[in-house]
């Protein structure tokens, strides 16, 4: 079934990323299925036939009949090889295996804020006046107090 994946995502000439959210799944869960370290639940089938309704059931299902439901196919260039060469999600290797990259990569975009000149701090003197004793009090351990005025002039 994972070749039926990949041929229904070469066919849309969609990227990894495009296609999972084409399907409404995660670019991971997309990764794990071609890696087969899972297999397509039945949500992820109906949702690949919804977003595909022109694209047998039968065929995503079982392999078998044509690919498009009105008989139109164009499973002869992915058999023979020579579909999506020039697909840039996928990577060949010495050994003739393909590895998917899963990147989605996004425009920069501009700043969401603009930066704003720091105004200047100005830091402003107010002379208060110098604070006068009104009253001195002294306690002693006896338990009696002296109160210190001084006097005004």
């Amino acid at each position: 079934m994972k070749d039926r994946i990949i041929q229904i995502m070469r066919s849309a000439g969609l990227s990894n990323a495009e296609f999972a959210d084409k399907i409404g799944i995660s670019t991971s869960s997309l990764s794990h299925i071609f890696s087969g370290r899972n297999n397509p639940s039945l949500d992820m089938v109906k949702r690949l036939h919804k977003s595909f309704p022109d694209i047998s059931l039968n065929w995503i299902l079982y392999g078998e009949g044509d690919m498009y439901a009105g008989g139109a196919s164009s499973t002869e260039d992915y058999e023979n090889g020579t579909e999506g060469k020039s697909d840039e999600n996928l990577q060949n290797t010495d050994n003739g295996q393909f590895y998917f990259d899963f990147r989605k990569e996004k425009p920069s975009e501009e700043p969401v804020y603009t930066p704003q000149i720091p105004e200047k701090e100005q830091i402003k003197y107010i002379e208060k006046p110098a604070p006068k004793i009104t009253e001195i009090r002294i306690f002693y351990d006896n338990g009696t107090f002296e109160v210190f005025k001084p006097e005004n002039k």
